[in-house]
């Protein structure tokens, strides 16, 4: 009989650190490390520039990468509101707002979003990524 190690798998709070993390480094790479191979990123509300959903590690780097690449906004801060656990010990939710700002223009703004991470094996399976894309967009006008 074989036992697996699960103590060197992050938790589902250390995963959404190092989300947040990737988020401050702009690492398309560091992001796209913390999904599983056939992970789904889910926008549901309409966000200018993002598609509605990536399917897959790679076009959840591809995505970042490029998104990410051709933006002059800078997060500076990711301030967490609020953590959720829940029923299921693989889900977390988290409230956050991103202060962020626009060198050129030297303006801070903030967007306010919410996270649904479903982690399995210390890998994100699916994300839910509600941010007031509509308040992004308007910032960088």
């Amino acid at each position: 009989m074989s036992y697996l190690d699960t103590s060197a798998r992050p938790t589902p709070r250390e995963v959404l650190a190092r989300y947040y993390q990737a988020m401050l480094d702009k690492s398309a790479d560091d992001l796209a490390d913390l999904y599983a191979v056939d992970a789904v990123h889910e926008f549901p509300f309409t966000s200018p520039g993002f598609p509605a959903r990536y399917e897959g590690r790679e076009a959840v780097r591809a995505g970042y990468r490029a998104a990410w690449g051709s933006s002059p906004v800078q997060v500076r801060e990711v301030r967490e509101i609020a953590v959720y656990e829940t029923a299921g010990p693989e889900v977390i939710v988290a409230e956050h707002v991103v202060v962020a700002t626009l060198p050129a223009r030297r303006t801070t703004f903030t967007v306010p979003g919410l996270l649904i991470l479903d982690v399995h094996d210390g890998l994100i399976r699916r994300a839910r990524d509600y941010m007031d894309g509509l308040g992004l967009a308007n910032a960088r006008k």
